[in-house]
């Protein structure tokens, strides 16, 4: 499975190329999701997916930095155990069909799971088995101008037509996996859950070290300070931009574009940028997820 995991995205992506781009995404109960991905019979599987107490599952809505945090918990992981993580396939469950479910029931612990999907969307099990979730967001802003760039990049996603267009569809929740305001009124409810976790991508970016040490204590791994620093050291953005020709084969460009904060300011109008404002002040203002999320800093003129 490990080797040949870039193969099987660059066979999907040319089997993209023959799709229409209307028939990239269709709607299961209500949101939508890209076919070739995570086909319907994938998320009926999922349904029935068996959680256990000690899985590690990551959660983010689209490009908050999932693919940067499951380099991190895999090194972390590793560190931990002693072994090398030899799996590049990357963990979202909802990209898993039955057969690959079949697999994972018989995998080893403890298993390295994530999804992009809503909070309500996860299989059930997850909550009743008390699976300790580690949930990563990022302002909203630079999260919908990175989500512009992945589809228009990735041919599994339709390309958009403009900014302005993907900006219109964002705002609404037209976009894969729903809206990023539905997703964060949804984690807000259960910030104060000892089994979830929230961190914000910025907060990532600011303090790696800080934030490699929080997650390992999290999931209850026993790390040294020298292999938090050294885990922090090969995590940088840069780093995992530097080795994703490996680990993501031609995609890795696509999967690891800038990583800045403040990308939004080159492609928001003031109005757009309004818009958004007056959107995050519906949703999130007085929240505990609106306060670590510093909408002030990184999302204001």
């Amino acid at each position: 499975m490990s080797s040949s995991f870039p193969s099987k995205i660059q066979a999907k992506m040319e089997l993209a190329k023959n799709i229409k781009e209307e028939e990239k995404l269709y709607r299961y109960n209500g949101i939508l999701y890209p076919i070739i991905m995570s086909p319907e019979e994938n998320l009926k599987a999922l349904e029935s997916l068996e959680a256990r107490p000690d899985d590690v599952m990551l959660v983010a809505y689209p490009k908050c930095g999932f693919n940067w945090m499951v380099a991190v918990l895999r090194k972390v992981m590793a560190a931990a155990s002693g072994e090398k993580v030899e799996s590049k396939m990357p963990p979202l469950i909802e990209f898993f069909g039955p057969e690959m479910l079949q697999l994972l029931q018989q995998a080893p612990s403890p298993r390295f799971l994530g999804t992009h999907m809503h909070p309500d969307n996860i299989p059930p099990s997850f909550k009743e088995k008390k699976t300790k979730m580690l949930v990563i967001f990022r302002n909203p802003k630079d999260t919908a101008v990175s989500f512009y760039h992945f589809s228009n990049n990735n041919p599994v996603l339709p390309t958009a037509l403009s900014w302005d267009s993907f900006y219109s569809e964002f705002m609404s929740g037209e976009v894969p996996w729903g809206s990023y305001f539905d997703h964060a009124v949804a984690w807000e409810k259960h910030i104060n859950d000892p089994n979830v976790m929230t961190v914000t991508y910025e907060e990532l970016k600011q303090d790696l070290s800080g934030g490699v040490r929080q997650v390992s204590e999290f999931f209850g791994f026993s790390l040294t300070d020298s292999q938090v620093q050294t885990i922090a050291e090969e995590s940088t953005f840069q780093a995992m931009k530097e080795s994703s020709q490996d680990s993501h084969g031609q995609m890795g460009n696509v999967f690891f574009r800038k990583g800045e904060i403040g990308d939004w300011k080159n492609h928001f109008s003031q109005s757009q940028s309004e818009e958004m404002d007056a959107a995050f002040e519906k949703h999130l203002a007085g929240t505990q997820l609106g306060a670590k999320l510093k909408y002030d800093v990184y999302c204001k003129w």
